[in-house]
Formats: C-alpha cells, sequence, structure tokens
C-alpha cells in the first residue's frame, strides 16, 4: 500500500509543475494589458524551460545526499517565490521572466527529478510504463490550470498578475505537502559497484554516440512541442478561432500529453529504446503538419490531441531507456544531462516561434522548422551504431521481489 500512496504523490507532484505547459493562456493577457510581445512571453516560457533543466543536473546530484522529502520541499518554496514576486512585478518584463522564468524554473527544476527517481525504483519491473505514469502527470496538469485560469480571468475577472499569486500559493503547498510522503524504498541488499559521485565516470557515458543520440532526439522533439505549447493559444486565435476553442485546444493538448507518456512508456517496455524512439519521433512531426492548415474546430481538436501524443513520448521514452541501459541508481545523476536538450528547446522553440510570428505575421514558419529538425534527429538516430557495450555499473538485487 505504501508504494502506491508514494506513487499518487508523484503523480501529484508532476501534475502541479506541468501548469507550465498552460502558460500560453495568459499570453494573450500579457500581451493585451501589459503590453509585451510574442517573442518576450516566449522568452519567459523558454527560460522556465531551460533554468528547469540546468537545475536539474545538481538537483539530480543532491538528491542521493538529501534524499527526495528535502530536495522537492526546497523547490516547492521556489515554484511559490517565483509566482508571487511575478504577482507583484506590476507587468514589468524583467521581473516576470526573474519570477516565473529563474526561480519558478529552478523550483520545478529542483523538484522534478525527484518523483520520477522515486517511482522507478519502487517499481523496478515496470520501468518504462511507471515512468510513463508518473510523468503523464506533469503532461496533464495543464488541463486543470488552464480551465482554473480560464475561471479566473474571464467569470471572476481577475487580473493576470492576481492569478500568478493564487498559482503561487495554492500549488506551492500542494507540492510541499506531496513532498513529505516521498520515500525511497528500503536499499538493504543492494550492491553499487561503482560510486556515482565520481563525475569523471559519469562522463564516458555522456560523450558516447547512444546518450548523444537519446539527447538529439530529446531536443528535436521537445524543440517542435514547445514551440507548439508555448505559444498554442496565440496560434489558435491567429487561426480565427474563438476564445473558447482556444482554451479548450490547450486542454486538449495536455490530455494528449498525459496519455502519450502512459502509452509510449507500454510502447517502449514491449518493442525496445531505438524502435520506439524513432517511431515516436515520426509520429510527432507527421501530427505537427496539419497544423498549418485551416480546418474545423473539431478536426482542429483531434489533430491537437494527436499531437499532444507525440509531444508526451519525449519525456517518458529517453527516461525509460536510460533507467534501462544505466540503472535505476544512475538515472538521477544521468537523465538530467539528457534533458539538457530539452532546456535547450525550452530555450529555442517558443522564442524562435514567437518571433517568426511578429516578423512574419504566422507561426505556420516555426512549425515546418521544427518538423525539419525532428527529421534531422530521425536520420541521426536512424544511423547510429545498433551494438552498444556498455559500461554499466550492475546492481545485484537480492531483495528485488521485496520491493
Amino acid at each position: 500500500m505504501q508504494k502506491w500512496t508514494i506513487l499518487l504523490a508523484c503523480i501529484l507532484i508532476q501534475s502541479v509543475l506541468g501548469s507550465i505547459y498552460a502558460w500560453s493562456v495568459f499570453v494573450p493577457s500579457l500581451t493585451g494589458r501589459y503590453e509585451l510581445t510574442n517573442a518576450q512571453c516566449g522568452l519567459i516560457f523558454g527560460t522556465t524551460i531551460a533554468v528547469f533543466t540546468g537545475v536539474m543536473v545538481p538537483a539530480g546530484r543532491f538528491l542521493s545526499r538529501f534524499g527526495p522529502r528535502i530536495i522537492s520541499a526546497f523547490g516547492a518554496v521556489l515554484f511559490c517565490a517565483g509566482h508571487l514576486l511575478a504577482s507583484a512585478s506590476n507587468g514589468n518584463f524583467l521581473l516576470i521572466l526573474i519570477g516565473i522564468g529563474f526561480i519558478h524554473g529552478a523550483g520545478i527544476g529542483a523538484c522534478y527529478v525527484c518523483p520520477l527517481t522515486v517511482a522507478v525504483k519502487w517499481f523496478p519491473e515496470h520501468k518504462g510504463l511507471v515512468t510513463g505514469v508518473a510523468v503523464s502527470g506533469f503532461g496533464g496538469g495543464a488541463i486543470v490550470i488552464s480551465q482554473f485560469a480560464k475561471y479566473m480571468l474571464s467569470t471572476m475577472q481577475l487580473d493576470v498578475l492576481q492569478i500568478f499569486g493564487l498559482n503561487g500559493l495554492l500549488f506551492g503547498a500542494i507540492i510541499l505537502s506531496a513532498s513529505l510522503i516521498l520515500k525511497e524504498p528500503d536499499q538493504q541488499g543492494l550492491y553499487i559497484e561503482k560510486n556515482i559521485s565520481d563525475f569523471s565516470i559519469l562522463r564516458q557515458h555522456l560523450r558516447t554516440n547512444l546518450f548523444i543520440a537519446m539527447a538529439f532526439g530529446m531536443f528535436a522533439g521537445t524543440f517542435a512541442g514547445l514551440l507548439v505549447v508555448g505559444n498554442l493559444k496565440p496560434i489558435i486565435l491567429h487561426d480565427g478561432y474563438n476564445d473558447k476553442i482556444a482554451t479548450l485546444g490547450i486542454s486538449i493538448f495536455a490530455i494528449g500529453n498525459a496519455f502519450g507518456r502512459i502509452m509510449w512508456g507500454q510502447i517502449h517496455d514491449k518493442i525496445g529504446a531505438r524502435k520506439t524512439v524513432l517511431m515516436s519521433l515520426s509520429f510527432l512531426a507527421i501530427s505537427l503538419l496539419p497544423l498549418i492548415i485551416k480546418m474545423p474546430s473539431g478536426l482542429l481538436l483531434i489533430v491537437l490531441a494527436i499531437a499532444g501524443t507525440g509531444f508526451g513520448a519525449c519525456f517518458v521514452v529517453y527516461a525509460a531507456s536510460i533507467v534501462k541501459l544505466y540503472g535505476t541508481e544512475l538515472f538521477s545523476a544521468l537523465y538530467p544531462f539528457c534533458f539538457v536538450g530539452y532546456g535547450l528547446a525550452g530555450l529555442t522553440g517558443p522564442t524562435i516561434g514567437g518571433q517568426l510570428a511578429d516578423l512574419l505575421g504566422s507561426f505556420d514558419t516555426g512549425i515546418i522548422l521544427s518538423i525539419i529538425i525532428i527529421l534531422f534527429a530521425i536520420i541521426f538516430i536512424a544511423y547510429e551504431p545498433k551494438n552498444h557495450k556498455i559500461n554499466n555499473y550492475r546492481i545485484l538485487q537480492i531483495a528485488d521481489k521485496q520491493l
């Protein structure tokens, strides 16, 4: 029973952290009332993702020293503080960038790796599935947040900055409470052959073609997905749909994102890393292509659900692959480096999408660019050597069945 309670806490934390994917709900208010540009809003979102991934690297290393509760609780404090600063910014771009982009982003980074690491240790026999379930919350969090924000903006007539403050207090408290439940399983019976704190040992893995291919795949898929999700409401509104469809589109994309994380986790467990990576990237590229075409609103929502499913693969396929290849003990140290691809995508994708829209008056060029980048990744991964001899740190799980 304990491991299921911990898994629920992991999902809850990920769901709150995933509220960042509802960012585009706030963009019309920020550009309209406070005169921020699409590029500035994209930069705030992108900085959040970049800082988030950058902080994951030291957070993964501190996790083994201080444990998941302390690291996740610290992230909750940063999550709250960043939102409160943005709430007090009076619409100043720099203060919002610091609050949401840097402080809040650091909070997400500190928290994110904790539930992932804990979950896979409690369910070692179902790494792909449990990784997908755990991170499905991150994809699905935007469903609730987008509807909550719409209600606050439209019905309650609250200012977007006031909503930032409410988000920080409410959701920061939720993360903090759930963090207190996190606990790793008893490590008795587990023997680790190498000390993972030695960075020179980790560097051996980071330099391999296999690891570089996974990082490039992560970058390509998330560049495309973040370019779209970071500008999703403006994209939909620009194509002539009303505000209701735009907000609903964000929720539909988030539903697809959450479902995709579970679905691709199961696929990974069945067919392996290489085939799943290539299949998921191809799926994402094909699903994004219709977004440059005007279509009925019902069909648009279906396309967004499918695209969200493809995007969700990025957050389970690479994580599950690293767990499978390197073991759960190395996961918290290695995965943040793969996740740096996501950070680079966050810093470039939404911003480039917004800049191209400001310059050309359309997001179509940005979407096409993202598809081209995915195609390059597919070619690179397809021609990366199949046979890998990994000098892994084997973990002898004597009491594995008891965990």
